[in-house]
């Protein structure tokens, strides 16, 4: 089996250098191929490629701008692999990877396969914090951590496997962004693929956003997932509302201080206090573990806003979505 390693890339070339660095130390010991797609970039990061020209199969390509899902058609499409493992530019892929993934295909093969994002002792306290928010059980459920406690795994594009096959079948990832990864994920459902999370082929996603970037980007996430729920009601959830639920009720919480009535704001007091103390023991830092509160509640209050105004918009008063949110859509 071949992999080709699909890596979409706008303005990152210093990402795409760490990235190409660390897997010149891969010590998988097949032939792989990496494509790195240049979308529209105004800095791109040709030179980067030529410079581990003579360690790493790479193929460059350059192509208007239309988005990382579009990319990574595009990519998939010139790509010589029976198998594509899709990449962000801004991950450092561990030496072990390839073998990892190819163990797992070989014990037991599945048409997609996503894997966990881990962060590395190098990354700034905030990196650190946004990676536990986005990765904890007590925050995601586990989702981005490695959890395995859900019924079917939707993988992250961050880190995914895809064979040739179910691309080709399923034409690949559609112009939403984001929520580009679970429309697919489900549409492969419906073709009959079968999808599985991969524990050990995990990578270090190293998120590079500030505090701002990060609210924006947890806010289209909850502006997306309406939009799915209304394409694909079979796989709604209940849990889809949680971030929503937590942020009325602890304004909620707050009101009810008016009446002398603290008891919901004790239960928030409880999971903030548990978030930091979790937080800080895994990252052996106190201030990660403050820092991690700022994520988690920036995660919260994003996502379920724009969860809330994406539900009215879309479920309860039926606006087309790419009327509604033309931002979270690409012209291919």
């Amino acid at each position: 089996m071949l992999f080709s390693l699909i890596i979409p890339v706008y303005n990152r070339p210093d990402e795409v250098d760490e990235l190409l660095e660390s897997l010149s130390h891969s010590t998988y010991n097949e032939i792989f191929e990496i494509v790195l797609i240049e979308d529209g970039s105004t800095l791109p990061c040709k030179d980067v490629a030529k410079k581990y020209g003579d360690r790493l199969d790479i193929s460059y390509y350059f192509k208007e701008n239309s988005g990382p899902g579009d990319s990574r058609n595009y990519g998939m499409k010139k790509a010589r692999g029976d198998y594509f493992i899709i990449f962000d530019s801004d991950c450092i892929i561990p030496p072990t990877y390839l073998s990892e993934v190819e163990n797992e295909l070989q014990q037991n093969y599945v048409d997609c396969f996503g894997g966990p994002d881990k962060a590395l002792d190098s990354f700034s306290d905030i990196q650190k914090a946004i990676n536990f928010a986005m990765t904890s059980f007590l925050t995601t459920g586990g989702i981005r951590g490695g959890s395995e406690k859900i019924d079917k795994f939707q993988p992250r594009s961050f880190n995914m496997g895809l064979s040739r096959r179910a691309f080709e079948v399923s034409k690949g990832f559609g112009n939403i962004h984001p929520g580009e990864d679970p429309d697919l994920s489900i549409r492969l459902w419906n073709l009959g693929f079968q999808t599985k999370l991969f524990p050990k082929a995990f990578v270090y996603h190293k998120r590079r956003i500030d505090w701002d970037k990060f609210s924006v980007q947890v806010n289209k996430f909850g502006k997306a997932r309406p939009i799915l729920n209304s394409w694909y009601p079979k796989y709604n959830k209940l849990t889809f509302f949680f971030p929503s639920v937590f942020i009325i009720g602890f304004f909620t919480s707050l009101v009810l201080l008016v009446f002398n009535l603290d008891q919901l704001l004790q239960l928030y007091f409880v999971y903030f206090l548990v978030l930091f103390l979790m937080s800080s023991y895994q990252n052996k830092s106190f201030k990660i573990g403050y820092l991690s509160l700022i994520a988690v509640w920036k995660q919260f209050y994003g996502y379920g806003l724009g969860f809330l105004e994406s539900f009215i918009k879309i479920i309860i008063l039926k606006q087309k979505p790419q009327e509604a949110f033309p931002g979270l859509f690409f012209k291919n």
